[in-house]
């Protein structure tokens, strides 16, 4: 038994997507989630700048003495992941390899991502792909405007339908549909509009799946979650509630 927390963070709401995912299949898991409102969005900077900002956000989690660490980010993941498991002890993960490791299990060849600027640049989902599906069809697209949308809370109206659908005009023939970025499913409703009948697939939900195994589970909950922000003057709190149905969130700003 390991009653040490887990760690996330996302540069937003986005991540809570994760978080809520891993709060069901982990219900007696303390979990430590940091939300860098601050220096939100990521997708558009420099991977020089996302790794620094990764460094920080895990030296934050680590005061916190986190049993493991989930980039619950897909532009942090891309870019900053396998420098940060050089650098920490810890165990990290992020959002590429369970779902291509669920990609791959599922035999899927034709494949389309969603995912911000920064993600699509670097290559990472397709590379990872390609790793184990050699002859597999990557269909990238990116979709810069969707995570600030996210933020907004506009999810679900005429506005987030025309960009979705702008998004994946001419999307093709397709067997899943990545959702790149940990917004992303708080579009899903939008998008299984626009592209029926393929597996829409939520990182989040691979994540949780795929920690079984992976962490020493804590037997009971010692104490409550902690949601810590780097800004508290945003929509976070609204969205949140939102995405985690409830109303009762305590949220932190923490000191950097």
């Amino acid at each position: 038994m390991d009653c040490r927390p887990i760690g996330m963070f996302d540069s937003g709401v986005g991540g809570l997507t994760v978080y809520k995912e891993v709060s069901k299949q982990f219900p007696n898991e303390r979990i430590i989630y940091l939300g860098d409102t601050k220096n939100f969005p990521y997708g558009s900077k420099s991977k020089e700048s996302i790794i620094e900002l990764t460094k920080r956000n895990i030296e934050i989690l680590l005061k916190y003495n986190v049993k493991i660490i989930i980039i619950a980010c897909g532009t942090a993941t891309s870019q900053a992941l396998e420098e940060m498991r050089n650098i920490y002890k810890v165990p990290i993960i992020g959002i590429i390899e369970p779902a291509v490791k669920y990609i791959y299990d599922k035999k899927y060849t034709k494949i389309g991502v969603m995912a911000t600027r920064g993600t699509i640049k670097s290559n990472a989902w397709e590379d990872n792909i390609r790793k184990y599906i050699k002859n597999a069809k990557v269909e990238n697209r990116e979709c810069p405007i969707l995570a600030p949308m996210a933020e907004e809370g506009w999810t679900d109206n005429e506005i987030a339908r025309l960009t979705i659908k702008e998004y994946l005009k001419g999307i093709g023939d397709i067997e899943a549909l990545v959702l790149g970025c940990t917004h992303y499913p708080m579009f899903e409703k939008i998008i299984r509009e626009e592209v029926k009948n393929i597996d829409i697939i939520n990182t989040g939900k691979i994540i949780a799946k795929s920690l079984k195994g992976k962490i020493q589970e804590a037997e009971v909950k010692n104490s409550k979650d902690e949601i810590l922000l780097t800004d508290t003057e945003c929509n976070f709190k609204n969205v949140a509630k939102i995405i985690l149905n409830s109303e009762e969130l305590e949220i932190k700003k923490v000191v950097i």
